[in-house]
C-alpha cells in the first residue's frame, strides 16, 4: 500500500477539511459546462481554469482536493486532470512553506456521469455489477498508477456499482474512500439500504474511509449514524450539495441555500462521527473557508 499522509490527517483528531463543488467554482470563474463532458471539458479547453479552481479551494484552507476526472474516462483527460491538481498543489506549497502539504484525490465517478441524464442520481443503469466491473477497471488501474495520494469513488448510487469497485478496490495501491449517493437518510439511490451497501468494503485494505457525497445535508447526520453501526472504527466521510433541488432534465437548481446554515450544519456531522468534511454540487470556497475558521 501506498504511503499516504492520509491516515496522519484521520489520526490528527481534527476535522479533515476536502474541497467544494469544482464546477461550481469553474462557473464561477465564467466557465460555459452546459455540455455532456461538464467540467471535464475545461480539461482541454481552458486548463488554467482548473488549476485556478484548484487553488481557490487550497487558499480558502481545503486539505484535500479532488481531481477534475468525475467524467473522465478517455486516459489522455485522466492525466490531465490529475497533473493539473498535483500542479494546482504544489504551486499552493511553493507559496505556502509553512502549511501542511494538501493532499490530491483523484475523482472516480460513478458510471451515470458519463452517461451525462442524470443516472448516477437514480442508479437505473443498463449494466449490471460485472459490466460495471469491466468500465471501472481501466480507469482505476491508471488513476492507482500515478502521483495522487488517494482515490475518490464518489457518487455511488446502486449497489450493483458498489459491488463493482469492492472488488476492484481489492487490486490498488493508493488508500480510497467510497462515498455513496443517497435519496434519503437510509437508502442508496437505487434504494439499497446504506447498510447493506457499506458492508461490502468491509476488509478491504485500501478503502480507509466511508460517505456519502452529492446529498441533502438533512440527511447526513442518519446516514453516517447508519455507515458506523455497520462499520465501527471506519471514518467517516461527508461532503453534500448545498441542499437546493437539481432537475435532470434542464440541469437548474431551484431552492435557496444559505450558507451559514450550512455550516452549522457540517458541526453535526462531526457530531455524529464525521471524520472528514465539505462540499459538493453549490458548495464553493466561501464554504470551505467558513469550515476552515472552524476547525482550524
Amino acid at each position: 500500500m501506498k504511503n499516504s499522509k492520509f491516515r496522519e490527517l484521520l489520526a490528527a483528531g481534527a476535522p479533515v477539511i476536502v474541497d467544494g463543488g469544482l464546477a461550481t467554482q469553474l462557473e464561477a470563474q465564467g466557465c460555459d459546462l452546459h455540455n455532456p463532458l461538464w467540467s471535464a471539458s475545461v480539461l482541454t479547453e481552458d486548463p488554467e481554469q482548473i488549476v485556478k479552481a484548484h487553488r481557490a479551494y487550497l487558499d480558502a484552507g481545503a486539505q484535500i482536493i479532488i481531481s477534475a476526472s468525475y467524467q473522465a474516462i478517455d486516459s489522455e483527460l485522466i492525466t490531465i486532470a490529475t497533473e493539473l491538481a498535483l500542479r494546482a498543489r504544489d504551486e499552493f506549497v511553493a507559496e505556502n512553506p509553512q502549511a501542511d502539504r494538501p493532499l490530491v484525490a483523484a475523482s472516480v465517478g460513478p458510471y451515470g456521469a458519463i452517461l451525462a441524464d442524470g443516472s448516477e442520481y437514480t442508479g437505473v443503469y443498463d449494466k449490471g455489477s460485472a459490466a460495471l466491473e469491466e468500465f471501472h477497471r481501466a480507469r482505476l488501474q491508471q488513476l492507482d498508477a500515478s502521483d495522487v495520494d488517494l482515490l475518490a469513488c464518489e457518487t455511488i448510487p446502486s449497489i450493483d456499482e458498489a459491488l463493482a469497485l469492492a472488488r476492484l478496490l481489492t487490486t490498488v495501491t493508493t488508500p480510497a474512500w467510497v462515498t455513496f449517493c443517497c435519496r434519503n437518510g437510509e437508502q442508496l439511490s437505487d434504494g439499497t439500504a446504506l447498510e447493506d451497501a457499506a458492508a461490502l468494503f468491509q476488509g478491504v485494505p485500501a478503502v480507509r474511509a466511508i460517505g456519502v457525497n452529492c446529498t441533502g445535508p438533512q440527511y447526513i447526520v442518519e446516514l453516517i449514524d447508519r455507515i458506523l453501526a455497520t462499520l465501527p472504527g471506519m471514518p467517516a466521510v461527508a461532503y453534500p450539495n448545498s441542499g437546493e433541488a437539481f432537475d435532470i432534465t434542464d440541469k437548474t437548481w431551484s431552492g435557496t441555500a444559505i450558507e451559514d446554515d450550512w455550516v452549522r450544519a457540517a458541526e453535526s456531522w462531526v457530531a455524529a462521527g464525521a471524520t472528514v468534511i465539505g462540499g459538493c454540487c453549490r458548495i464553493g470556497p466561501e464554504h470551505i473557508r467558513a469550515l476552515r475558521r472552524v476547525h482550524a
